[in-house]
């Protein structure tokens, strides 16, 4: 791991998103909540959530961190169609926080696709990537 020991600890907020594409009899039945396994966007929020906390279990020379504010969004977009997951992670620390955000989104994306693999083994999971990073050294980061 990097030896963040002797930098300031400052405010630091990541942004990142990504999505999952469907056919749109799918889409219809996520949004109707006509999936089997549930409500498949409230699940796949609080597997997201969860996700981004323990992203230092998962990605081998992540520090642990104690996050302050973890936000993730799945909103249904039927011009896709599809799930557009955006996720905001926020600390004060001495490192930033862009794998606990963008480990938030794959694993929400992950949880839509296994929720609905049963209407759907197509589904595919596209373009996850960081959107903005704010505090730190390297300063602001504007990717959208």
């Amino acid at each position: 791991m990097v030896d963040v020991g002797a930098k300031p600890e400052t405010e630091r907020v990541a942004i990142a998103r990504g999505e999952v594409h469907m056919q749109k009899e799918t889409f219809d039945l996520i949004r109707d909540g006509q999936i089997k396994k549930g409500d498949v966007l409230t699940v796949a929020q609080i597997a997201g959530i969860t996700a981004s906390k323990r992203t230092s279990d998962l990605i081998p020379l992540c520090h642990p961190l104690q996050l302050s504010k973890i936000d993730v969004d799945l909103v249904l977009d039927e011009s896709i169609p599809g799930v557009v997951i955006t996720a905001t992670v926020k600390i004060t620390g001495k490192t930033g926080v862009e794998m606990e955000a963008l480990t938030a989104v794959s694993v929400a994306a992950l949880t839509v696709y296994d929720m609905a693999k049963a209407a759907e083994k197509t589904m595919r999971i596209q373009n996850i990537r960081l959107i903005e990073k704010h505090g730190g050294q390297s300063g602001d980061v504007h990717n959208e």
